[in-house]
């Protein structure tokens, strides 16, 4: 479910930062610089090839896009760190933004791989292009090892991620079935034997427990903030699970350690459905529209079969407050095969053999098994909705590889295949609304045909069914996210009111666990973000960034009071200290939201609520 500066476009600059980028190492020197700059200017000089030059971005959250300008489609965002390799730079629409400073050109790079992994393998097309002066040409390129895709769960890590290592923590939790445990599970039908889960084998740590202040801490003249680990930390560390797989535990195992005193349990292959295209507007110029790819297919109520790569238009006509909806089909020789009044809601079914391309979305991924659901208005608007109808074992095959990288260890994958199926076992509900989850880090990531992964698919099949049941034989809300930082907290001590009032349920199954090794190593440090800082700031700076937010403004701060933390260091709330003795108190979250919403757009952001200001060990 599943993890998330600011441009001056957000054309150009997404507010939604990946969980698998790699910081940024040291300032280089002087000369360094210049030679870059020198390189640079002679690279946009004209439109060459840059024999797979290596960049790497200068900002969080550097768009790329399916053209070299501004009305192409974003296709995904890049940190600080990532390396991507450019073939050659071209000359393209304008683009402005603040990186640091202002910047504006027409320049763009085009970019073949991203961290050592081609584009046409993660996007589904031959190059992506990005704003070129938003780059650092790196002096020696190397090679990167292949990070998560942008995370919790999803189901997962969220937003408090939701529970993959795709959601911004930042953001505010989304008020959904996603975030919040206490939300009620659909009825669903376990099997009614359910196979004990091997005991959590929890490591003996030396590590000592953190320690911080407890009383308040006057601010120094300059602050830099400490934190460990990335996403809201209940649940599943999907990169403490590629730790613990790495050392030899089985799925059942870190399903035992991350989800306590559950067992697992068997579930049919039931429908879900998925909101995959949000609010398109529709024109009698630009309809709806899908393909039928590979095989023949269908539309319920019309008693005709389709051949493959025949298109479907959905189109409005608006007559007053009413909006009425044709469909009509044409081969791909374009010889019309029907034309006729529809209803405003549509199923077109996939065959065996066939997939559904949904052409009017932006995204790369664009293809589909099962049925695709069109929805339109009838109120005089002209808005589609479109939701894809599959069963869970199918939807998990475009989940799981968007969710970790398939060529993870295969136990943690099936881990995640686990925790995934169980997720959205949870949050299914059949019987209301027209879907059940979205198909970003509002539920957890789902990228459907395009995404799917041989090792992964392995994975799904090894564990068909597979679900995490609670002690009443319910199946759990198996919440994930990117990386602890070496513990999971407690979910009443993380879903707290904008105050840090505990507002959540308590669950036993979300209980905050160590994940450490018998030797104090954290079974995820291989995240790159087990370890973060931000910049050092001024405290006029932080004075002027809190006080501009009415829930943080003390008026001169002064002080900060850090000592309300979970069981794993995480901060419940913090309360902000004013010169004149007003205070404040908000949320960890709240906190680190209003920090990352006015530090410089270039600068690394607060990556979660585990954090201090002085190194925690």
């Amino acid at each position: 479910m599943p993890l998330h500066a600011a441009f001056d476009l957000a054309a150009l600059h997404s507010t939604t930062p990946r969980p698998g980028a790699s910081r940024r190492g040291a300032a280089r020197t002087a000369l360094t610089a210049v030679l870059i700059a020198v390189t640079l200017l002679l690279a946009l000089g004209s439109t060459g090839v840059l024999a797979a030059t290596t960049v790497t971005p200068k900002c969080d959250a550097t768009n790329l896009r399916t053209g070299p300008g501004t009305t192409y489609a974003k296709k995904t965002s890049v940190d600080i760190g990532a390396k991507l390799n450019v073939v050659t730079t071209v000359t393209g629409g304008s683009w402005s933004a603040t990186c640091g400073t202002a910047m504006s050109g027409t320049g763009w790079y085009k970019i073949s791989q991203i961290n050592g992994r081609s584009v046409s393998s993660l996007y589904g097309v031959t190059y992506l292009y990005g704003a070129s002066k938003l780059f650092t040409i790196l002096a020696t390129p190397t090679a990167t090892p292949t990070k998560a895709p942008t995370a919790a769960p999803t189901a997962a890590a969220s937003t408090a991620p939701t529970s993959a290592p795709s959601a911004d923590p930042g953001a505010t939790p989304d008020p959904g079935a996603t975030t919040d445990p206490s939300s009620p599970a659909p009825s669903m039908t376990p099997s009614p034997t359910a196979t004990p889960a091997p005991t959590a084998t929890p490591a003996p740590t030396p590590f000592p427990p953190l320690t911080f202040p407890k009383s308040p801490i006057t601010l120094a003249s300059t602050i830099t903030i400490y934190g460990r680990g990335y996403g809201h930390g209940v649940g599943m560390s999907q990169y403490g699970a590629y730790g613990r797989a790495l050392d030899g535990q089985s799925a059942a195992q870190i399903m035992a350690t991350y989800y306590k005193g559950t067992t697992l349990g068997t579930m049919a292959n039931s429908q879900v459905r998925v909101l995959v295209l949000q609010s398109f507007k529709a024109t009698s110029t630009t309809p709806a529209q899908v393909y039928g790819r590979g095989a023949t297919w269908t539309v319920d109520g019309v008693a005709a079969t389709f051949p493959a790569d025949a298109r479907l238009r959905f189109t409005p006509t608006v007559s007053g407050s009413t909006t009425t909806w044709k469909i009509t089909v044409t081969a791909a020789d374009g010889t019309a095969l029907y034309s006729g009044a529809a209803p405003s809601s549509i199923r077109v079914r996939s065959r065996s053999g066939t997939t559904l391309q949904l052409w009017s979305t932006p995204s790369a991924y664009d293809r589909f098994r099962g049925v695709l659901r069109l929805i339109g208005k009838t109120d005089g608007t002209t808005t589609v909705n479109v939701v894809n109808e599959l069963p869970i074992e199918s939807y998990l095959r475009g989940v799981v590889p968007a969710e970790i990288p398939a060529s993870w260890p295969v136990e943690a994958v099936k881990a995640q295949a686990i925790a995934a199926r169980s997720y959205a076992a949870n949050h299914r509900h059949p019987g209301s609304g027209s879907f059940d989850f979205h198909n970003d880090t509002r539920s957890q990531m789902y990228l459907g045909v395009l995404a799917e992964k041989s090792a992964s698919n392995s994975a799904i099949s090894a564990t068909a069914g597979k679900v995490v049941l609670t002690s009443t034989g319910s199946v759990a809300n198996t919440m994930f996210f990117s990386s602890d930082g070496g513990w999971t907290e407690n979910n009443e001590n993380v879903f707290v009111s904008s105050t840090g009032a505990k507002t959540a349920g308590v669950y036993s199954y979300l209980r905050g666990v160590s994940d450490r090794r018998p030797d104090g190593s954290s079974y995820d440090e291989a995240s790159p973000y087990y370890g973060w800082k931000t910049k050092a700031y001024t405290l006029a700076q932080l004075q002027a960034w809190f006080a501009s937010d009415s829930r943080t403004n003390v008026g001169t701060l002064v002080a900060l009071d850090l000592h309300d933390r979970g069981v794993s260091g995480r901060l419940i709330s913090v309360t902000l200290i004013g010169a004149n003795g007003s205070t404040k108190k908000v949320s960890g979250d709240v906190f680190r939201s209003v920090f990352n919403a006015h530090r410089p757009s270039g600068d690394p952001m607060m990556r979660n609520t585990l954090f201090s200001l002085s190194p925690i060990p």
